[in-house]
């Protein structure tokens, strides 16, 4: 067996009859490069022969009772392909829209807990003869980067799929435990839980003069760091992220149904942007969203005076740590400066945000943030993340940020699926309670590829947002043409997630 972390279970916690805690990836192929027709037999040939490298495929949860430690993963012992691959078909004319009616009905159902928390549709009836595969797998047991790392596993470089080497040693699948052997792990975390606090106090005191020194504040002998950080006026560049965000429509409680729309824009253009003005990729990303945003919102004539806030996810993710699965994210947040009507100035203005929340990201190391999440009981934790989400769509909190942006790296050279070329691949994430609006972008050969999820009743025109998301590459590229680059090696992407 093996436990999950406090961050994975943080996943499972987030779900309620309108929430969901899956994320998922619609993966568009051309399959005029395979040999043959693209059956749904091709895809399970492939998902068995590669199974072995795809450890979250067979894992299901086993809960500890009473919620008294962290749920563990299982080796299923009644696994059942079939149950988790399915086969679909669009009616004609099989165009964006109907497609993302499909996936927006998918994506809203939750995923079987008493299975591995995964399943994939083939979708075929696509126009110009393009077939699709939509992979929904929970975001306990994934991140951003271990979740291109399963796409990597899957796809082939070549329209010929290579020899996959078998396991050394033949699958074989664990006993389910009983309640009394669960109750009594989790008696024993519980017994240890007082000693766990101690050490993550003392590793929070430990660091809270790197803390204070990130934020500039008095380290002097007697210092009382602790009321300095409580009393601390926010930087001056980063008070929008500071302070809580502004309400807007899609600021408010969710329903269980969804809306998604996704389209992709030149990649290169968008480095051609960076270079100009000596920002990241990440920047850029931001700057596009922020755009966007800002026309969605004065078209609406609700554009609010203060900054939108976005949360940015952040891979902390070590080399020693690939392979391994699970969850490796933290998250930030970081003004759009939407108040800011030039684009290259609102560009200039989220380059300096960003820099200043990475510095005060950083003053705390990763693993004390997450040691944070795994030393909350899950009971505890549970009932507490639903609590926040009341008090922020009842309006007795504010909400702390008005919308995720996630930017994921991927491949930039073609790659294959049963010989089929793969010809984008939008992201579809998760939204919640108070932030009804998320928007994800995975780069790949050329294009950034963009998935928008939001609530449908708080945003059934996302379709406009997709086009202005278009409109505003389009605006920053103008207003950089004839501009004298700044960086023409500036950075590309090194602030992106791999997250949901």
């Amino acid at each position: 067996m093996k436990q999950l972390s406090g961050l994975d279970t943080s996943f499972l916690n987030m779900e309620t009859p309108t929430t969901y805690g899956h994320v998922s990836a619609l993966a568009i192929f051309d399959p005029t490069t395979a040999p043959g027709p693209v059956t749904l037999d091709d895809i399970k040939r492939v998902l068995t022969e590669r199974m072995h490298l795809l450890p979250p495929y067979r894992r299901r949860l086993v809960q500890v009772p009473f919620g008294l430690d962290h749920p563990y993963w299982i080796e299923d012992p009644d696994f059942d392909l079939d149950f988790h691959v399915r086969h679909i078909g669009l009616p004609p004319p099989g165009d964006q829209q109907q497609l993302a009616e499909q996936v927006s009905r998918i994506v809203a159902r939750p995923l079987d807990r008493s299975r591995p928390l995964w399943e994939l549709y083939l979708i075929e009836g696509l126009e110009n003869g393009l077939m699709a595969q939509l992979t929904k797998i929970h975001h306990c047991a994934i991140d951003g980067v271990s979740g291109a790392e399963i796409l990597t596993t899957l796809l082939d470089l070549t329209p010929e799929p290579p020899r996959v080497e078998p396991p050394r040693r033949a699958w074989r699948p664990e006993p389910e435990p009983t309640q009394i052997e669960m109750w009594m792990r989790g008696a024993f975390a519980v017994a240890g839980t007082p000693r766990k606090g101690f050490r993550l106090m003392r590793e929070a005191v430990r660091n809270l003069p790197e803390l204070a020194n990130r934020m500039g504040i008095d380290e002097a002998p007697g210092a009382n760091l602790i009321n300095q950080l409580i009393g601390r006026r926010p930087d001056p560049m980063l008070s929008e992220a500071s302070t809580p965000a502004p309400v807007t429509s899609f600021n408010d409680r969710i329903t269980p149904h969804r809306r998604f729309a996704f389209g992709s824009v030149s990649l290169a253009t968008v480095k051609e942007v960076k270079s100009a003005h000596g920002v990241t990729v990440n920047d850029v990303v931001l700057a596009i969203c922020a755009g966007a945003l800002r026309r969605f919102l004065e078209e609406r004539h609700e554009l609010p005076e203060s900054p939108l806030l976005a949360m940015v996810p952040v891979s902390v993710r070590t080399e020693s740590q690939r392979g391994t699965f699970g969850n490796q994210v933290s998250a930030m947040t970081a003004s759009l400066h939407t108040d800011i009507a030039d684009p290259v100035e609102r560009l200039q203005a989220i380059h300096q945000s960003m820099r200043i929340a990475k510095d005060k990201h950083e003053a705390l190391p990763a693993s004390l943030l997450q040691d944070f999440a795994q030393f909350t009981p899950p009971a505890v934790a549970a009932r507490a993340a639903r609590v926040i989400a009341r008090a922020t769509v009842a309006n007795w909190v504010d909400p702390p940020f008005n919308v995720v942006i996630s930017n994921v790296p991927g491949p930039q050279f073609p790659i294959y699926s049963a010989g089929a070329r793969l010809v984008a691949n939008y992201p579809v994430s998760a939204i919640n309670d108070g932030v009804g609006l998320n928007i994800t972008v995975q780069s790949y050969n050329g294009n950034l590829d963009f998935g928008l999820v939001a609530c449908r009743e708080l945003l059934p025109d996302l379709w406009d947002l997709m086009d202005y998301l278009r409109e505003a590459v389009d605006e920053l590229a103008l207003a950089t043409t004839g501009g004298k680059p700044d960086d023409a090696d500036g950075p590309e992407n090194e602030d992106a997630e791999g997250g949901s």
